[in-house]
């Protein structure tokens, strides 16, 4: 009884000691770590549930599809990284007109973006040939080209509504953001199951249950909090200053280059598994990545919040925090690898409860996932803290370089050493920008950054 009290004790001065910012990134963890475990749960139930609803085939063709229109995501040209940044400066400065300006603003230039996008990927659709894209039967081609376009319809008003999700972002409200996806999944969740028992599953139904569910939860959610909570925040188009564009789009053009180079290297993947080893080699892929990517996520719940506590952090100068938090995470990132060792040797029997005979998982691949996920993880420390504080050239040259390589290179591994070929281009991609960001974030937080480790 005197340890569980002295335990007690210890949990409750973690979190109620500290400067207003950690006692704010602690709150954040707490509930991101309780809310991200139902969306563990929901998302490994949701795959097994799925592939019964359609199968294993049609299953991999919807993650191939929906990846190339997640590839859209990337022509917001940085913008909601950028408006992250400034908008969580602006707060903590406590300009909150500004701060109102650049939430209207970057709402007006996204629906201009994205609403070109939409009309132009629509007319370009009308003349596709999917399944010669993607290497699969004609017969199902006018079915992928109906895919396509609600998937892009759904995608294209996500990404302008999403500008919500970054304001609670760079608020440090990352619980509050996580809380909307796990709705999303509980209500695509019920959505599917009932389908299971009622209906034949087919592509469009899958495209229109995960897409239009998500879409229609953020809708309603923003609504109501711009309404009630966030009502000083409330985009106006009184409120949109153009002038602003040049500030968000300046540090968010390089965060453009960087998604345009991560698009080459890490979303090709399934496209490159689709046409040189078929469709299940997709869903085996994305399945063994799954389970190896909640390290990855449980890393993720720590570190997002410090993205902003650090912009937050380096706008007023606070060094010292930075380094003691920096000292932390690196103890915590050890921690985690060590539970990614313990996932590797359960793998099998995790596969066997999970998937039960739906799909054989190699252990040789479950191998080079944990060495993927072990090095993204490091590689993830370094860029939510360089992106908070805004130094991001040397990630972006990084990233360039490797863009250019990496297709040609992933298509000659895969067809040498299958899917672990993906898997050596893209852990040398997080290896080399582990090195780089450890090295810049060192000099940045001793005052010694120069020239381009500053920018």
């Amino acid at each position: 009884m005197q340890f569980v009290n002295m335990m007690l004790d210890k949990i409750h001065i973690f979190f109620t000691t500290g400067t207003q910012r950690t006692l704010t990134v602690k709150r954040n963890i707490i509930y991101s770590f309780f809310i991200k475990g139902i969306s563990i749960l929901v998302s490994f139930i949701l795959v097994p549930l799925t592939i019964d609803f359609v199968n294993s085939v049609q299953y991999g063709i919807w993650l191939t599809v929906s990846s190339l229109v997640g590839w859209f995501a990337y022509f917001d040209m940085g913008l909601t990284h950028g408006f992250r940044n400034k908008f969580a400066a602006a707060i903590a400065r406590k300009d909150d007109s500004l701060a109102r300006e650049y939430v209207s603003t970057t709402y007006a230039v996204l629906t201009i973006i994205f609403i070109t996008i939409l009309l132009l990927a629509l007319w370009v659709n009308s003349y596709l040939d999917w399944s010669k894209i993607l290497g699969l039967d004609p017969l199902i081609s006018e079915e992928l080209s109906r895919v396509f376009g609600v998937l892009i319809i759904f995608f294209c008003l996500n990404a302008i509504l999403n500008v919500f999700t970054t304001l609670l972002l760079a608020l440090q409200k990352t619980a509050m953001s996580s809380l909307i996806l796990v709705i999303s999944q509980l209500a695509i969740l019920f959505v599917i199951f009932v389908l299971t028992k009622t209906a034949t599953g087919s592509l469009l139904m899958l495209t229109f249950v995960f897409s239009g569910i998500q879409c229609l939860v953020l809708l309603v959610i923003s609504i109501v909090l711009f309404a009630t909570r966030f009502r000083k925040y409330i985009p106006k188009l009184s409120y949109v200053n153009f002038k602003l564009f040049k500030s968000i789009f300046g540090l968010g053009i390089k965060f453009f280059i960087i998604q345009l180079a991560l698009l080459a290297i890490f979303q090709t993947s399934n496209i490159i598994l689709s046409r040189v080893l078929g469709p299940e080699a997709v869903t085996i892929y994305n399945v063994c990545y799954k389970y190896f990517f909640a390290i990855n996520m449980l890393l993720t719940i720590i570190l997002t919040p410090y993205w902003s506590a650090f912009t937050d952090a380096y706008t007023v100068n606070d060094t010292r925090w930075m380094i003691s938090t920096y000292r932390s995470l690196s103890r915590i990132w050890c921690i985690v690898a060590l539970g990614a060792v313990a996932m590797l040797f359960v793998s099998p029997l995790f596969y066997h409860f999970w998937l039960g005979g739906l799909l054989s998982i190699p252990y040789s691949l479950s191998i080079a996932m944990f060495l993927y996920v072990v090095v993204m993880s490091r590689a993830s420390l370094y860029m939510y803290l360089l992106n908070g504080i805004g130094t991001v050239n040397i990630q972006m040259i990084i990233y360039l370089i490797f863009g250019v390589v990496s297709i040609p290179l992933m298509i000659l591994l895969c067809r040498g050493y299958g899917i672990i070929g993906i898997l050596m281009v893209t852990t040398l991609v997080y290896l080399i920008q582990c090195c780089f960001g450890h090295i810049q974030l060192k000099k940045i937080l001793n005052t010694t950054a120069k020239g381009i480790w500053l920018k």
